[in-house]
């Protein structure tokens, strides 16, 4: 939803010490609202229904220098980011926010003050969408452990094409005061999309952050669109140097096109936690209807095994919603 854009002709003195040149600030945002609905044998839980919302605003500016390179800035309003509960209380207003540098041949560098993916977890998210982070804390597994570091003051860099349809990727995170002095973190990524259709990805990365434990995580994607239907497989492994503690995320998702409006997706996931007696199981289906700016989207989703005890012990939770987003 754009809301605003505005012509500027001295944004240069806002970003970096150069002369005068020709920039733009664009204000865009977007908003949503929806119901939802836990229902489970947990008595606790059963029945944990209630509305929501969510809205954000985004600023974003940029322009080129004398020397070709295009400098921009991006920063996020989300008054509901913290919720009041940080000590400063200018980041429970600006969420997400970036600097970035880049042209053609170099490429683009981009510092995330906050809010920024590393090269791997920008490619970790399931085929099936993180079904599971419907249910964390809910069902009590969590798989935080998938990712390499992306703490606040993250460096990343995006190299400029090198063959038709290859992206590379790197990211770095220094530790210390992000990290509550854990080491320094890495991770690099790479995604092909020369064959028509298909689509790969490939990433690998570490996180540091913990002085006591070390996690190394791999994760791969594959899609292939083909007319009307996208099938998806996803993999994603962390293996940490705390005992029984690595986890496997492995996840596949089918989508169907009915029209330019309407689209409908089913996706699964399993979660295979070694501090854990059992795998976690996720399934999902859901529709999206779009006309006029707006989307409705409906959506029924099961975790089975959601506690990771075992069997004979544990709660399934199944989870219902409704939303709209403009």
């Amino acid at each position: 939803m754009n809301i605003k854009k505005i012509g500027m002709t001295a944004l240069a003195a806002s970003l970096v010490s150069t002369s005068v040149f020709a920039g733009e600030l664009t204000v865009t945002g977007s908003a949503s609202m929806g119901w939802e609905n836990y229902t489970t044998t947990n008595a606790a839980r059963n029945n944990n229904k209630g509305l929501f919302m969510a809205n954000n605003i985004v600023f974003s500016g940029g322009g080129e220098l004398d020397n070709g390179l295009t400098v921009a800035v991006s920063y996020e309003l989300d008054d509901g980011d913290n919720s009041g509960g940080d000590a400063d209380a200018d980041d429970d207003v600006w969420d997400n926010h970036s600097v970035s540098i880049s042209s053609d041949s170099m490429g683009t560098l981009t510092f995330h003050g906050h809010g920024g993916d590393s090269a791997q977890s920008a490619i970790s998210a399931s085929a099936a969408g993180n079904v599971w982070d419907n249910f964390d804390g809910v069902g009590g597994v969590t798989a935080a452990r998938v990712n390499s570091l992306a703490a606040d003051d993250l460096l990343v860099y995006t190299t400029p094409a090198l063959i038709d349809g290859l992206s590379l990727s790197a990211s770095y995170n220094a530790g210390g005061k992000s990290t509550s002095g854990g080491e320094s973190s890495t991770s690099y990524a790479g995604t092909y999309t020369g064959v028509d259709g298909l689509t790969v990805s490939y990433g690998v990365g570490d996180n540091n952050s913990s002085t006591t434990n070390n996690i190394e995580v791999t994760s791969w994607k594959v899609a292939y669109a083909y007319g009307p239907i996208t099938a998806t497989a996803s993999n994603t492994e962390s293996n940490a140097t705390t005992a029984d503690t690595d986890v496997e995320l492995e996840s596949m998702a089918v989508s169907y096109t009915v029209s330019e409006n309407l689209s409908v997706t089913y996706g699964q996931e399993t979660i295979s936690d070694q501090s854990h007696a059992v795998d976690s199981e996720y399934s999902s289906i859901s529709a999206a209807y779009t006309s006029g700016g707006m989307t409705i989207s409906v959506g029924h989703q099961v975790a089975e095994n959601g506690n990771g005890a075992a069997a004979d012990a544990d709660v399934d939770y199944n989870y219902l919603t409704l939303g709209f987003a403009f």
